[in-house]
């Protein structure tokens, strides 16, 4: 397939999309109802459904039983540890194997041509960004994934939580769902932007931020102090009327849905005919450029609101460029009153 016929390749190998990033048609103006009716399916499929389709696997199938989750096991939270961390190496690994181990799409429609495992580096682990990410992955972010779910189930099976089955209230827990992935994005931008305050970013999130050429490994590779609070977005189900089934929606869109904004590729050829949206464009521009799209896709565009929006396009770069020089005036002039001289 010809990427070229949907972006542009610079001197150095780099891929962009021809189309800038926008935010989900209800926010386009003026308003269009044939363009919201066409995304309306995209919002849920593939990567909704397939949050969806693992929350039901985990509730009706994987997780113990309600009654030994009564009580708070350290068998019982091995053994979630042990299929979250599988669950992961499956679909996270699936993806670094077959893009970024066999290579089998090269570089089309790849935003960074570089491959992390081509670049050795002291900041990472080993000097790897794969191997490092990996065990970030899977032994620091991994195991408070299952400290949220495993304090999520025994609060469920206490009744600490009210838990309202589908048959009767089916048209609410519909109504959760239906918003679930609105609330992480707002959730999300909350929790980004306040680990971009300095003090937090070198200490905390500087360790996810390493990763500036991100693969699917990349997705969880946290420090404690921002795994855990990203992860705890499913207690919010705690609060209010749900059910377990969309608490593991939100707990799995968090977990297996950090993948989108890590996949480097902005589709993946399918079929010669046929490819799949990664919807990773919005984040990868922030791993590019560190201070824009602290939120999600443009579900709810907080970004926006906050003028830290960046669509891809030159015009946002020269915006980009323009507030980084107004805050460095600032933080100048602040220096300059500190040491005791007029700021001019």
């Amino acid at each position: 397939m010809d990427d070229l016929l949907h972006g542009t390749r610079d001197k150095r190998g780099n891929w962009t999309p021809n189309d800038p990033a926008r935010p989900a048609p209800i926010w386009h103006r003026p308003f269009n109802l044939k363009k919201v009716l066409k995304w309306i399916p995209e919002y849920f499929w593939p990567w909704n459904a397939f949050h969806m389709a693992t929350a039901l696997l985990w509730v009706l199938v994987l997780i113990p039983s309600w009654e030994s989750l009564q009580s708070l096991s350290w068998e019982n939270y091995f053994y979630l540890y042990a299929l979250n961390a599988f669950g992961l190496i499956v679909f996270l690994g699936g993806f670094e194997l077959v893009y970024y181990v066999k290579r089998k799409q090269e570089t089309r429609f790849k935003y960074n041509s570089k491959f992390p495992s081509d670049h050795p580096s002291d900041v990472f682990w080993f000097k790897s960004q794969n191997i490092d990410n990996f065990m970030r992955t899977i032994f620091v972010t991994t195991p408070f994934w299952t400290v949220v779910e495993i304090i999520m189930l025994w609060a469920y099976a206490n009744s600490w939580a009210v838990w309202v089955p589908w048959t009767t209230h089916w048209a609410w827990l519909t109504f959760v769902v239906f918003l679930s992935p609105a609330i992480h994005e707002v959730y999300f931008f909350c929790l980004h932007r306040l680990i971009h305050v300095p003090i937090l970013y070198k200490w905390i999130h500087s360790v996810h931020h390493n990763s500036i050429n991100p693969s699917p490994w990349s997705s969880l590779s946290m420090h404690p102090g921002e795994g855990f609070p990203y992860m705890a977005e499913a207690w919010l189900h705690l609060l209010f009327p749900s059910n377990p089934v969309c608490a593991y929606f939100t707990l799995h869109s968090s977990g297996f849905g950090a993948v989108n904004g890590h996949l480097g590729f902005e589709k993946f050829e399918i079929t010669k005919t046929t490819t799949l949206k990664s919807h990773a464009y919005v984040h990868y521009l922030h791993h590019k450029y560190f201070e824009v799209n602290y939120g999600g896709d443009g579900v709810i565009p907080l970004d926006m609101l906050f003028g830290t929006w960046h669509d891809g396009s030159k015009e946002a770069d020269e915006r980009m460029k323009e507030r980084f020089r107004k805050k460095k005036e600032k933080l100048r002039a602040k220096q300059v009153t500190k040491a005791g001289k007029p700021a001019t």
